[in-house]
């Protein structure tokens, strides 16, 4: 399994992605890919630029929504946080992706979801 190019990037770039997941009747789900940051992301950020970095370490989180609120400013009433795992770079982050029972073309960028 490998990354589309953009996703790589986007990863690399220390921003997330983001995969709609199957859930029960009046809910929606998202597993979320949260980059960390270092020191040496502060830096480049205060310079005003963003850093690459191949070897960070990634969040994975799994939240499940009631649908009726996720669209609105209280999503989060009725919110289950699920399961959460931390890897550290690229190639542990696409085996717990295949653990979790997903694939690397399941992820977007949040502004293409309806995540919150």
């Amino acid at each position: 399994m490998t990354w589309p190019m953009d996703k790589l990037n986007t990863l690399r770039l220390g921003r997330p992605l983001v995969a709609e997941v199957p859930t029960g009747p009046g809910r929606r789900a998202f597993v979320t890919i949260l980059p960390g940051g270092t020191p040496a992301d502060a830096r480049a950020r205060r310079e005003g630029w963003t850093r690459p970095d191949p070897d960070r370490s990634f969040t994975l989180q799994h939240w499940d929504y009631d649908a009726e609120w996720l669209d609105g400013f209280d999503y989060d009433i009725g919110a289950v946080r699920g399961r959460e795992q931390t890897v550290h770079g690229e190639s542990e982050l696409v085996t717990a992706i295949e653990e979790w029972g997903l694939r690397t073309a399941d992820f977007r960028c949040p502004w293409e979801t309806d995540a919150p």
